[in-house]
């Protein structure tokens, strides 16, 4: 059973999901990362293949891009540096990055890496849902790695259903139409949105905006749980990833 599937099973409510790009904010701290991660109690993480041209991250997360791809990461290296990661991390892993990335990787090497490293998904934001069921299914299918889908405010109701059919693992749900980093603020749209998406009954994350405890509480009210980027790279950045993680809870 993917990894993904088994966290689900055995959890349902108040999961918490971290991101944060590999090799920041020192080259080699990919795996003492996730190993941190894994002893402060956390369900899942996504780690992000630095991009110079994002498309929807703010400015902490494409600071944090900038100092890991000028550290030297490459994608290359990151399968390396993650080679022997299954001996002391058991949670979900799910590479996130930018569909140029592993294009020029080549799909089939990149998909055969992930299986071989332990990886359990991939979050393409730039990889739409026609093109992956037309050119890209059977290969991920092969590898037996999840293509995890996005749905945001915007949305429309018979797309929101399409992906939720579609996805595979959990359905990211997007909470605002905006950046990365910013602070997640409730208004009569927004909550319309949340109230849409309770209903789901696929697995879902809500991420984009959730920096603190009072935030992770209020959107696991409406999904399964969440995803911290920004606020949790801020505090890797000042050593303080640990107390963090413990604050969220």
């Amino acid at each position: 059973m993917n990894r993904i599937d088994s966290l689900f099973q055995n959890k349902n409510q108040d999961i918490l999901s971290i991101y944060f790009p590999a090799g920041y904010p020192n080259l080699n701290d990919t795996v003492p990362n996730l190993e941190l991660l894994q002893k402060a109690g956390v369900d899942m993480v996504e780690i992000g293949i630095p991009f110079s041209d994002p498309l929807a991250d703010g400015s902490a997360i494409q600071a944090a891009a900038k100092k890991s791809l000028d550290n030297g990461m490459k994608l290359r290296l990151l399968f390396e540096q993650l080679k022997s990661v299954r001996k002391t991390v058991s949670m979900p892993l799910i590479l996130m990055g930018y569909w140029n990335t592993i294009y020029c990787y080549g799909l089939e090497n990149f998909l055969k890496d992930c299986q071989t490293v332990g990886i359990d998904g991939l979050i393409v934001p730039d990889l739409p849902l026609e093109e992956f069921e037309l050119h890209y299914k059977s290969e991920f299918e092969k590898y037996g790695i999840y293509n995890i889908l996005l749905a945001c405010p915007e949305t429309e109701e018979n797309r929101l259903q399409k992906l939720i059919s579609a996805t595979q693992g959990f359905l990211y749900l997007v909470s605002s139409s905006a950046t990365t980093g910013g602070s997640l603020k409730v208004n009569e749209k927004q909550q319309s949105y949340f109230d849409r998406i309770k209903q789901i009954e696929t697995p879902s994350l809500i991420g984009f905006g959730i920096n603190n405890k009072e935030s992770f509480k209020y959107t696991c009210e409406y999904a399964n749980g969440a995803i911290v980027g920004t606020a949790f790279i801020k505090a890797l950045k000042n050593n303080k990833a640990e107390g963090f993680i413990s604050e969220l809870r």
